[in-house]
């Protein structure tokens, strides 16, 4: 029973479930059982994604096929969704799992003393209450994706192996494995399957869609792009495509052959502008050619996404070029043309979802069926049999019974206040559906910013965290899912607010004007490609500009600072990286880059941030932005001499710890005098002390109140982050703040 007929039909015969549970604390085993529900599909499993919090765990002795993705939290300790489970897989009334096969992928860190202990716990416990492991437990570093991807693809072929009366078939583990990696098992197709009629859509007309399905498929899709920003944008509409039943095929204007446009029916453009309006150096020669063609497009529809830079005169200029250039050689235009600046995330998944809904619907013979673009955004969405099909993962997430309240304010009245209501919804639902469901059934009148998921401007506060609505789920916010559940729902702070939770974003365009982050590009080295120059960038260089602007709000990044609502003048950090960013890039003339520092030496700048701390704890984004700020700070400093109060805190501080190459007590209390505090380090016999690691204790920073009688005496027994080598800056800088409060 070895071949493709065989295994096709040993993968849909009988019960095909598979239950992944995740236990995590930052979100990476959330998201790869993520991926492997959606994997799993291939195999001919039906993967159901379970959150351990609120998880029935009874439940288990029912199911033949059970993954666990599970992550280590603090010293060896489950994470906070997976703690309730844990004590209930313990306890004596833990049910038997003599019919469940397991396998756990563990993900941990190898600085830590406890590797991947919550993992392993879940390993033994399973095999304790009597489960058969089918595939070994793999433990992951920080660096967990590739040997997750290796026991994913094992552990996947194993269970598959599991037919469908719950027998373990081992015969059937090579064949299946074989079978996937030759492009066969269930659901795996070259191209998107045409819907079918469900029950659960009716609304979807099944038969019409089908129609427009057959046949010629393909979307082409070019990019123009100088810095890489349009050719990952096109990268994402060919895996988008997919959803619509389209065939992406992605191709770089360079080398491309105008005249294979003429065979093409859907064609979608993304495009950067270079310089003072010019094509990208790869599109150049393309465009040229495409200018002269004649009208060899008759029967093609296309749109066109422009990416640019409002700072510059001729904003879009190369999108909108292409944009004329397709309709004067006879294409139709499916959608119209976007314009997107810097922040470009947003509008062009906007144009993305509509031009796909619209081109999907050009059929085999080059007719647009303008009536069935609703129900194509609807098949897209889900809405229609691609659920049924496997290619996408239930994720079963238990309702949350909470408090929700919710910031209000009448600019008519001038009132504000919190209203209250209390909910029961499920834990998926991101904060943006709670906020509609509250307004479609609650208050009419209450107000906010609705858009996209990704859209910068919604930004809102929740329990003290920045977040945007659209992309933060419930369950990730509220870990006591019980009664006591809270949800405190406030407008970003550094902002006038308008109504409700709607803030004023004026004084951040105005700070972002005023600081001209304009690009004025220099000479550069340059390497032939054909005929044409583009200029060549070191890839690690290329890999830091793109890592550092990977912000997904700048307006709350801007609110994330604790200086910005008490100094309304102050640029912000969301200026200060992207200027930065701006300095760094080597396309930059020498004269631009020495403006930029100039701004940020201004008293408006970087200096005008008291704490990156604030900063940092807000996530990816402003972790990297704190890392930016801290490097901007240092080069300003460094442009100055070293002068004025925070060059000379720097100086000497920098010159203390370089004396110990630890931080400790009396290195930031003596760095107040300078030279004298160096020099009575010396003479006291301290910097022996310091680096012979006396204070090595781990114990309260203050020894009751003789610290403050007598220091340094008082002083030593200090936790231990302080007696380690320094690296995370920024911490230090919140430590010195604390304690001297002149930084």
């Amino acid at each position: 029973m070895s071949d493709a007929a065989d295994v096709s039909a040993f993968l849909t015969d009988g019960d095909r479930s598979l239950h992944i549970l995740f236990g995590s604390q930052s979100g990476n085993s959330e998201d790869l059982a993520a991926k492997i529900g959606k994997k799993s599909a291939t195999y001919g499993l039906e993967a159901t994604i379970h959150d351990m919090d609120g998880f029935d765990l009874a439940s288990l002795s029912g199911m033949s096929r059970v993954l666990i993705v599970c992550s280590t939290w603090g010293e060896g300790e489950q994470p906070d969704n997976a703690e309730d489970l844990w004590q209930a897989a313990n306890s004596e009334g833990a049910p038997n799992l003599d019919k469940t096969h397991f396998s756990v992928c563990a993900l941990g860190d190898t600085s830590y003393e406890f590797f991947c202990e919550s993992g392993k716990q879940w390993d033994t416990r399973f095999a304790e209450l009597g489960g058969t492991r089918l595939v070994d437990r793999v433990d992951c570093d920080v660096d967990y994706e590739p040997p997750a991807a290796v026991w994913m693809d094992s552990a996947l072929s194993h269970m598959a192996a599991v037919d469908g009366t719950g027998a373990f078939q081992s015969a059937m583990v090579e064949p299946i494995a074989t079978a996937i990696a030759s492009g066969g098992g269930v659901g795996q197709q070259t191209k998107a399957a045409p819907p079918s009629a469900t029950a659960s859509a009716p609304s979807v007309d099944a038969g019409e869609l089908q129609e427009i399905m057959e046949g010629d498929r393909d979307l082409h899709i070019l990019f123009g792009s100088q810095s890489g920003n349009a050719e990952g944008l096109c990268a994402l509409i060919a895996k988008k495509a997919a959803d619509y039943g389209l065939v992406g095929h992605v191709h770089d204007m360079d080398g491309f052959d105008l005249a294979s446009m003429s065979g093409m029916k859907r064609i979608l453009i993304a495009c950067s502008t270079w310089g003072e309006g010019e094509q990208p150096d790869n599109a150049e020669a393309l465009y040229q050619a495409a200018t002269g063609a004649g009208k060899i497009l008759t029967n093609t529809h296309f749109s066109v996404c422009a990416l640019g830079d409002t700072s510059y005169e001729f904003f879009c200029q190369s999108g909108k070029e292409w944009d004329q250039v397709l309709e004067t050689m006879g294409g139709t235009r499916i959608s119209d043309r976007v314009d997107c600046d810097v922040d470009y995330d947003s509008p062009a998944a906007t144009w993305m979802a509509e031009a796909l809904s619209r081109i999907a619907c050009v059929d085999d013979s080059g007719t647009f069926n303008d009536e069935l673009v609703e129900q194509m955004a609807q098949f897209a969405a889900g809405d229609s049999a691609s659920g049924a099909s496997g290619d996408v993962a239930t994720v079963s997430m238990p309702e949350i019974q909470l408090e929700a309240s919710v910031f209000r304010y009448d600019a008519d009245t001038g009132q504000s206040g919190m209203d209250t209501w209390a909910c029961t919804i499920p834990g998926h639902y991101s904060i943006m559906d709670l906020l509609r469901s509250l307004k479609a059934t609650q208050d009419g009148s209450l107000t906010f910013r609705d858009g996209a998921e990704n859209d910068p401007t919604t930004g809102v506060c929740v329990n003290g965290r920045l977040v945007l609505p659209g992309m933060t789920r419930l369950c990730d916010l509220v870990r006591d899912k019980g009664s006591g559940a809270k949800l405190r729902i406030e407008p970003i702070a550094a902002y006038d607010v308008i109504r409700d939770l709607v803030v004023d974003y004026s004084s951040y365009d105005n700070l972002r004007a005023n600081s001209k982050p304009w690009f004025v590009g220099g000479h550069r080295e340059g390497s032939y490609v054909g005929k044409v120059v583009i200029g060549s960038m070191d890839a690690v260089v290329a890999t830091e500009l793109h890592a550092s602007n990977e912000i997904a709000s700048p307006q709350l990044l801007h609110a994330a600072s604790d200086s910005v609502p008490y100094n309304r003048s102050y640029i912000g950090p969301a200026m200060i990286t992207h200027l930065w960013n701006r300095s760094c890039d080597p396309r930059i003339s020498d004269k631009s880059r020495t403006a930029i520092i100039e701004c940020l030496a201004a008293t408006n700048g970087i200096k005008a941030e008291t704490d990156f701390a604030s900063i940092h704890r807000q996530g990816n984004f402003g972790a990297n932005a704190a890392k930016s700020m801290l490097d901007a700070k240092t080069a300003v400093l460094s442009h100055d001499g070293y002068n004025g109060r925070h060059g000379k805190h720097v100086w000497w501080y920098t010159w203390s710890i370089k004396s110990s190459g630890k931080v400790n007590e009396t290195t930031l209390y003596r760095t107040v005098l300078g030279p004298m505090g160096l020099l009575s380090n010396a003479l006291s016999g301290v910097s022996a002390r310091m680096i012979g690691g006396f204070t090595r204790t781990g114990r309260p920073m203050f020894n009751e109140l003789l610290g403050m009688v007598a220091p340094p005496a008082g002083i030593g027994k200090m936790p231990k982050q302080f007696n380690s080598p320094v690296a995370n800056h920024h911490e230090v800088v919140s430590i010195f703040n604390e304690m001297d409060g002149r930084f």
